[in-house]
């Protein structure tokens, strides 16, 4: 099987920012041509699933500037350079909803933003839950409510959930509890 290929060339820093950095690339084509290619390089990021005995899910509302709404999403943060997403997960159980559990259940990684961003988003599972002490950044509003897995899922099919960490995280993680893998 054919594996389709471009090079980088040439890549110019054309902005750097707090969370992100842009390059702008000139990359080999597979035909020899050369293309522009514009990249986001982000830290990436950790994303958790909070699942309680009673089939219930610990999510957040919060309100997403880019996207000028308020959104339904798992509990998440951004990674730091070189942090460990592992404890970054933790970390945000325990900042966004109060929460560490006993248990953590490994559910894969997404690239939300293939065409031009560098971001990986890690996901697990959390089930054993005890409450712990809730702390926010000092930027960030949000309001953690337990939502049932089965409305989560509702809410996916629906439309209502549309954060794609928050999407992939629920339906892996509903998919691999239906099959008794988990």
């Amino acid at each position: 099987m054919e594996t389709h290929f471009e090079k980088t060339l040439d890549s110019q820093v054309v902005y750097q920012g707090r969370v992100i950095t842009v390059t702008r690339d000139t990359a080999l084509l597979e035909n020899g041509e050369t293309a522009q290619r514009d990249v986001v390089h982000h830290h990436g990021g950790a994303c958790i699933l909070p699942y309680f005995e009673d089939g219930t899910l610990c999510m957040v509302r919060q309100f997403r500037y880019a996207m000028q709404q308020e959104l339904w999403e798992l509990p998440a943060g951004k990674l730091e350079a070189g942090e460990d997403p592992f404890v970054a997960a933790q970390r945000e159980l325990t900042e966004e909803c109060g929460l560490t559990a006993d248990e953590y259940i490994p559910l894969g990684e997404i690239y939300p933003t293939v065409g031009y961003d560098t971001e990986i988003i890690y996901i697990w599972a959390a089930r054993g839950l005890h409450p712990a002490r809730m702390h926010l950044d000092d930027d960030e509003f949000l309001t953690p409510e337990r939502v049932p897995l089965a409305k989560a899922y509702e809410m996916i099919l629906s439309g209502e959930i549309k954060d794609a960490k928050t999407v992939a995280g629920i339906l892996k993680f509903k998919a691999l509890l239906d099959d008794k893998k988990i």
